[in-house]
């Protein structure tokens, strides 16, 4: 025990400073070096004729004066010298930081952004809403808290787009849910292609576990496959698909009125990739499917530690800037 202790001290005490290159102080004796092995250069002056009494004045304070300034004429440059090859060595501290967990999944959300998600048929904070301002609260949030997954974001409606690609940025990928507006895609509902251009992206992807997360409030009206087709061929790719069916009334309970959503087909497509199938009538069922798809596929909860450095080669940089200036213009006085 008594030992433990000892070693977890000595380690809290270890000084985290250290150089990324200390090779650079090498350097160090190169001024001692030039100074002893290069030739010296004397400089032809012309001479001053003075009485011989002015001269040993001269002599004299001059003398007195240059046992003060030899000292600094080799110190400061030395310094400097000094101060730039520690700033060459890159004095760093080590700062061990908390890396982002990695779930090793890649998901896609695939939006409706039909005509019909213009309909007032849901509410928020007591208040009528659209089925895009819940979807747009609900999926945010829902996005936001993906931490440790790469998501992306598909948005369909005539056709099918990227809106954003997969990242590990989940508060850009809810961002971009935020700012969904009706038309961007065209108003009709193409299911198979928002299926197909998510399974597009995840095609080369080599994460461990590869999920779609379909949402619509309609019937498939436009594109040349079925998402049934297409629900075969995630599952084929080992993709899972979970789609949720948005609206209060299914296809099959009025299928002459408008803007009703087919949950036959969005649960025979969940079920052909080993996925759910979940309805939602209200903005409480929306928040529950979040809360379902979260134990579904949970998160990573726990990181890799990530080691990153704080970088002092500044200091000894500057102030070998400052002493030279200083030299420089003590030196001229």
């Amino acid at each position: 025990m008594r030992g433990h202790l000892k070693k977890s001290f000595l380690k809290r005490c270890r000084p985290m400073l250290e150089f990324a290159d200390p090779r650079a102080f090498f350097l160090l004796p190169l001024p001692v070096l030039s100074y002893f092995l290069l030739p010296r250069q004397m400089s032809a002056g012309t001479a001053l004729v003075v009485p011989e009494g002015v001269g040993r004045h001269i002599m004299a304070g001059a003398a007195t004066g240059a046992r003060g300034l030899a000292g600094v004429r080799l110190l400061a440059p030395f310094a400097v010298w000094v101060l730039l090859v520690t700033a060459l060595a890159g004095p760093r501290a080590l700062a061990p930081q908390q890396a982002l967990p990695m779930s090793g999944r890649d998901l896609m959300i695939a939006l409706d952004l039909s005509g019909s998600m213009v309909r007032d048929d849901f509410t928020l904070d007591g208040a009528k809403a659209t089925r895009l301002d819940a979807v747009k609260h609900v999926g945010a949030a829902f996005a936001r808290a993906r931490a440790g997954d790469r998501v992306g974001l598909v948005v369909f409606g005539s056709e099918a787009y990227v809106a954003a690609a997969p990242t590990f940025d989940t508060d850009a990928i809810a961002r971009t849910i935020t700012e969904l507006v009706i038309g961007i895609s065209g108003r009709a509902t193409n299911i198979s292609d928002g299926l197909g251009l998510s399974l597009k992206r995840l095609e080369s992807s080599d994460a461990d576990t590869k999920v779609v997360i379909l949402l619509s409030d309609g019937a498939n009206n436009a594109g040349a496959a079925t998402p049934r087709d297409v629900a075969a061929l995630a599952g084929k790719m080992g993709v899972r698909v979970h789609t949720i069916a948005l609206g209060p009334i299914a296809l099959a309970e009025a299928p002459d009125q408008r803007g009703v959503v087919d949950v036959d087909t969005l649960r025979a497509m969940s079920d052909l990739s080993g996925g759910q199938m979940f309805r939602v009538r209200t903005t409480d069922d929306l928040r529950g499917v979040a809360q379902a798809l979260d134990a579904l596929e949970p998160t990573a909860r726990a990181g890799l530690s990530a080691q990153t450095y704080r970088e002092y080669w500044i200091w000894p940089a500057l102030l070998a800037g400052a002493l030279s200036l200083w030299f420089g213009l003590w030196i001229r006085r």
